[in-house]
């Protein structure tokens, strides 16, 4: 129950301003978390997206009695005032749109890596393959986790040695997801098999390649991929 201190003790004649008082302290404390529909509206995201932000940890949040979904206004504000959404391919740019349908529905990747004369590496290497691929790179956790959810990728790439282990945390996290069970994962390490399971292993169905990269075997699982979504379109006529 919400108290109205200044109010309490008064009489009759004021309990009119009392019910009014709890009224605006309702509002405030309604006003410091929203649903995730109205976070998503707030980010300027699909629902789906802050679906993925709030299980991954990204925005703070909580479920009620009723198994309602609460989200942190806070936690939004802080996003949007560090993150700045970019244009990067995979957004929702009209420049994209025109590709996507010149081209049909291209591979979509991400990678994560820390390293950035590795992502320009990356980058360059990916985009020349023959089957045009849309390509994105994040710096860290962070901005992969902002991009999976904006890109939708069909393939992650990701860099185990990630600070803090944030890499085997993000692979962790993303394979809980039942929203990405279809996401096709590639962790880069330059970790034994013993040292990769000495800090508590990667969940089944994870690649494992070996640094340095060479890009044909990413290529050689790129291409299973592209097989295997046209498998299932064909399944699906």
């Amino acid at each position: 129950m919400i108290h109205c201190f200044a109010c309490a003790g008064a009489p009759p004649v004021k309990r009119l301003h009392a019910r009014s008082c709890i009224m605006v302290q309702r509002q405030h404390i309604e006003k410091t978390f929203c649903t995730t529909r109205e976070a998503a509206q707030m980010l300027g995201v699909s629902l789906r997206t802050a679906q993925l932000w709030t299980e991954s940890g990204l925005l703070d949040a909580w479920k009620t009695a009723g198994g309602h979904r609460r989200i942190s206004r806070h936690s939004i504000n802080s996003l949007l005032s560090k993150t700045a959404f970019p244009p990067l391919p995979g957004t929702f740019s009209s420049a994209l749109q025109g590709r996507v349908a010149e081209r049909g529905d291209p591979l979509n990747i991400l990678v994560v890596e820390e390293d950035s004369e590795l992502r320009q590496l990356y980058q360059v290497n990916l985009e020349g393959w023959s089957m045009r691929p849309e390509v994105c790179v994040a710096a860290n956790v962070y901005e992969g986790l902002i991009l999976m959810g904006i890109t939708r990728p069909d393939l992650l790439v990701a860099d185990l040695r990630l600070p803090a282990q944030a890499g085997f945390h993000m692979l962790r996290a993303v394979r809980e997801m039942p929203e990405l069970a279809g996401l096709s994962i590639v962790a880069v390490s330059g970790l034994s098999s013993d040292e990769i399971t000495a800090l508590g292993g990667l969940p089944d169905g994870i690649s494992v390649l070996p640094k340095p990269l060479r890009f044909g075997q990413l290529l050689d699982i790129a291409e299973r991929v592209v097989a295997s979504r046209r498998a299932v379109n064909r399944s699906a006529w």
